[in-house]
């Protein structure tokens, strides 16, 4: 019996242990089952701080439509009242019906063409001529921005990158920068009007004069900033990098690739940021002048049409005309955070 009450305690011993360390393992495992639930004041955190950063911009707009509203009706013009934030919305929505309306009307036009051509009555095609609305203009804009501002960064980027490793380079391009950057779009047209109908001389080129010439007076209008950031950040690059590059022996294109471009990349994205801001501002004058389709070519057309309506969709225009260009600037910011995300230099 004696030998059979022995046997048993250990028993009972280990069983004490295995409650115990059973309860010092929920007792380790019970924060971890609470802490979730701190994950909601997180979460409103982080609700409360976006709420504030927004409240202010929200604030400030709602402000400056408020002043706009007192305001416009006190101004007269020569087309009458100032018109305010309700009449300026109302043509947007006009604006909008029109080219719905466009779109109907290039839609039936064709599906006639088609059946006139496959009834044999009507032997060639022909395309819609009917005006361009304002979206239209819109996208035509953004095409001829996009060119100009294309050719610029070919152009800019080469020049500054051998500015910014050659001194000799630098200083010799350094004054035709300095007197080319400050010249006015104004002043380009009329000379890139003249090259450009010299050289396009066919009756149906591949693109048309007008746009040829905005795109052109975009580009060097626009890129000036590239070049001189891509300079700056070129030669500012640390000079125990290109050693580095010497001792390994790397070629031109290696030493471009894996050194200079990886370091001067912000600079590069910077000066090209500036560049796309100079031509989206410079398109809309070169529009109004060369008469390119376009927002800046709308705008003028509604300025000279005069009627009660012209001045509302000219301040559409305009707000279009800056949300545009902040696009575009957000577009930048993305394009140079996605570039250099595997940036090592």
């Amino acid at each position: 019996m004696a030998t059979a009450f022995a046997d048993a305690k250990p028993a009972e011993t280990e069983n004490t242990v295995a409650v115990t360390a059973t309860a010092q393992v929920a007792t380790e495992v019970e924060p971890a089952e609470v802490a979730p639930a701190a994950a909601p004041g997180k979460v409103q955190e982080l609700v409360t701080k976006f709420g504030k950063g927004l409240m202010a911009p929200v604030l400030g707009i709602v402000a400056f439509i408020a002043l706009w509203a007192v305001l416009a009706p006190q101004v007269d013009t020569s087309l009458g009242a100032l018109p305010g934030p309700v009449e300026v919305a109302e043509q947007g929505a006009s604006l909008y019906g029109e080219w719905q309306a466009s779109n109907e009307a290039k839609a039936e036009f064709y599906a006639v063409q088609d059946a006139r051509i496959a009834a044999g009555t009507q032997a060639v095609a022909f395309d819609y001529a009917g005006s361009p609305t304002f979206l239209d203009q819109v996208g035509t804009s953004l095409k001829t921005v996009a060119l100009g501002f294309a050719l610029a960064t070919l152009f800019a980027v080469p020049i500054g990158l051998a500015a910014g490793l050659s001194p000799m380079f630098n200083a010799a391009i350094n004054p035709l920068v300095q007197i080319m950057k400050p010249v006015s779009p104004l002043a380009w047209l009329p000379i890139v009007t003249m090259v450009v109908s010299a050289t396009i001389t066919s009756a149906d080129p591949m693109l048309a004069k007008s746009f040829v010439i905005s795109a052109i007076v975009v580009m060097l209008c626009s890129l000036w900033p590239t070049l001189i950031n891509t300079a700056v950040g070129t030669a500012s690059i640390d000079k125990d990098l290109l050693n580095v590059g010497r001792v390994l022996r790397l070629g031109t294109f290696q030493k471009l690739t894996k050194l200079v471009l990886p370091s001067s990349l912000p600079y590069i994205f910077t000066g090209m940021r500036l560049s796309l801001g100079v031509g989206w501002m410079v398109l809309i004058a070169a529009e109004m002048l060369a008469q390119n389709p376009g927002l800046g070519k709308f705008v003028w057309d509604e300025f000279q049409n005069g009627s009660s309506q012209s001045l509302a969709r000219i301040m559409f225009a305009v707000i279009v005309i800056g949300l545009i260009g902040f696009l575009l600037d957000r577009i930048m910011m993305m394009l140079q955070a996605f570039v250099s995300r595997n940036r090592t230099v």
